[in-house]
């Protein structure tokens, strides 16, 4: 690696606009990977950024940002109680800009990235769900990378099974989420919704706009 993969522990707090002791927070939660004491790899910062895209708008809890993404879906979100899904339904067609979307649901699942070895590749495959970015048009990257869902409860069994290791740069992307993994299942096998959503935090530019413009027509459609 070249020194422009590192960042310090400094930097990392200026650039999420937090304290230091927050940014060890989210080395220990696993959301940013250290490679020694107050050096960080800069893809792993990189990534947390996207996934907090327009961070000061308020997050949902994380079945509520589930019960939105079924209703973007033209689904039921029967989780969500009447009055709290007319609260939802009446945010999301106030909703213009994608970003907006992006940053209320972005607590629906915890990003962590690994390297694994390639034999453990064809087994985690069978593990996670995959969203079908087929959908919007973007060709599997690869049969060496994964990204998808995966039960909170399931990682640490998968990764110590598997032998994964967290590396900010892996081709292992796993979703970690604590919400009933079978709705999440249904939403994440059907919904086009959940492509675009993980798309649109791609650090490549180019999935990247092919998310967020599937996220615009899909307000605009909504509305």
């Amino acid at each position: 690696m070249t020194e422009r993969h590192f960042i310090s522990l400094d930097e990392t707090a200026a650039a999420l606009e937090v304290s230091t002791r927050h940014v060890r927070r989210l080395v220990n939660s696993g959301s940013l990977t250290q490679v020694t004491r107050g050096v960080l790899e800069r893809d792993s910062v990189d990534r947390y950024l996207m996934s907090q895209r327009q961070g000061r708008t308020r997050s949902w809890a994380e079945h509520t940002a589930w019960g939105a993404i079924a209703i973007l879906s033209d689904g039921e979100a029967d989780w969500l109680g009447p009055t709290q899904t007319s609260r939802v339904r009446r945010t999301l067609r106030d909703l213009v800009d994608p970003s907006e979307l992006i940053s209320r649901v972005r607590d629906r699942a915890h990003v962590r990235t690994f390297a694994a070895h390639r034999a453990a590749i064809p087994r985690l495959r069978a593990i996670v769900l995959h969203p079908n970015m087929n959908a919007l048009g973007i060709v599997d990257s690869g049969e060496g990378r994964i990204d998808g869902y995966i039960a909170a409860q399931e990682l640490d069994g998968v990764i110590r099974t598997l032998g994964l290791r967290a590396e900010s740069s892996g081709d292992i992307t796993l979703r970690v989420t604590e919400f009933d993994f079978d709705q999440v299942g249904k939403l994440v096998s059907t919904s086009a919704v959940v492509a675009a959503l993980d798309a649109a935090t791609a650090l490549d530019p180019r999935i990247r706009g092919v998310g967020q413009r599937a996220l615009a027509e899909t307000l605009e459609a909504y509305r």
